[in-house]
């Protein structure tokens, strides 16, 4: 028995994404821990042993990183502590999440919108070379697009040719994005979607003398908690916001961090089975993302192929649809598209940006993704008129 448009009478929808968080179970111990000792916020005990643990994984001291209530918070903050002119020109992706452009502006500068390379998805240091020739760049924020790590030598290398700050967008690649010897700023997000679930949370990482402090000082209001600056402590000393992050979220993140690898592990082999199955059901039609140099995802969240033609991309979407199966046009509209933004911004040419529009889609991909949810999905390519998804 089917229903509207042939969709399966009762069936229910097969998620997008379903977020791998910790059970109340694991959280308890946690929330005893903060009763006991009445502290909350304001940079916390298990803020601390997260930071620590932190620094840990990325061999730093922890005066380099900072943890701050979101990473969109984080990028803005980031931004702020170059201390860049106002109106300055910050190189962003048109291929990203909106949070990426809206930093710049909500720091006050604006964003330069390029493309991103054709196999990667990302923007690369050549790319950003290539803007440098034609507008005054004065920061650059490329993005690890679906948490896809960059080589962070090769920005190194462009930082130091060009004088330009890069801060890398490394929202999804907890896990994947690693400094690997190199001098960079990177924020990952600790969003309840992401590979290091916190509900809510940012990390900022950055070997820039002083620039995790000042984000530190930023996101407590701008507040100066030391003695050596020549302020007095608890007077302000710069114009920040409160973007720290809270116990209960360190508590989840701690409980996330202890076992990220094993459920990094499930991850990986769950995208290369899924890539596996959906390439073979579809007749060998799909692209995936390739890496761009800094290695593979380690803890993938996110499943996109792209299709032959917009055509294709738009038919299988309607067949999933009528299959309840859930998907999404990742980063669409383009940044270049959306009229709210569209005043602030200036943008080069996004060919390879505007091809992602037309043929990209998002697949289902949690783990816990059922056989019969995979069935599903593999019966909508059997469907599927050749003439319509294979070309």
């Amino acid at each position: 028995m089917t229903g509207p448009a042939g969709r399966p009478a009762d069936a229910e929808w097969v998620p997008l994404l379903v977020p791998d968080m910790p059970t109340p179970e694991e959280l308890a111990p946690y929330l005893a821990r903060m009763h006991a000792q009445r502290h909350y916020t304001n940079f916390g005990p298990l803020v601390q042993e997260l930071e620590a643990a932190f620094a840990r994984r990325f061999a730093l001291p922890v005066e380099q990183l900072t943890t701050v209530a979101n990473a969109t918070q984080g990028l803005e903050l980031a931004l702020q502590a170059l201390d860049l002119p106002p109106g300055s020109n910050v190189l962003v992706p048109a291929f990203t999440f909106v949070a990426t452009a809206t930093a710049v502006i909500r720091a006050g500068h604006r964003p330069v919108l390029c493309d991103v390379d054709a196999q990667s998805w990302m923007t690369t240091p050549a790319i950003a070379r290539a803007a440098c020739e034609q507008v005054r760049i004065d920061a650059a924020m490329p993005v690890a697009t679906f948490g896809m790590p960059h080589a962070m030598q090769e920005w190194q290398r462009f930082e130091q040719d060009t004088g330009v700050p890069v801060i890398i967008d490394a929202a999804a690649a907890y896990g994947s994005q690693w400094l690997h010897g190199a001098q960079g700023t990177l924020v990952f997000s600790l969003h309840t979607t992401k590979s290091l679930p916190a509900g809510e949370g940012g990390l900022v990482v950055s070997t820039r003398p002083g620039l995790a402090a000042r984000v530190r000082q930023l996101s407590n209001f701008g507040i100066n908690l030391g003695t050596e600056s020549g302020i007095p402590p608890g007077a302000l000393a710069s114009l920040g916001t409160n973007a720290k992050m809270s116990e209960y979220h360190a508590a989840i993140a701690l409980i996330s961090l202890s076992k990220w690898e094993h459920a990094a592990h499930i991850r990986r082999a769950l995208q290369a089975n899924l890539m596996h199955e959906f390439q073979a059901v579809s007749g060998g039609c799909l692209q995936w993302q390739q890496e761009a140099g800094g290695g593979p995802q380690m803890a993938p969240t996110l499943l996109c192929a792209r299709l032959p033609s917009a055509t294709a991309r738009d038919a299988l979407e309607r067949a999933c649809q009528q299959a309840c199966i859930m998907t999404r046009r990742w980063y669409q509209p383009l940044l270049t598209q959306m009229r709210v933004l569209q005043p602030y911004c200036s943008w080069l040419a996004t060919p390879h940006s505007e091809d992602l529009r037309r043929t990209l889609l998002g697949l289902p991909f949690f783990p816990d993704i059922t056989p019969e949810h995979r069935a599903r999905i593999g019966a909508v390519w059997r469907r599927a008129e050749t003439s319509d998804v294979r070309v």
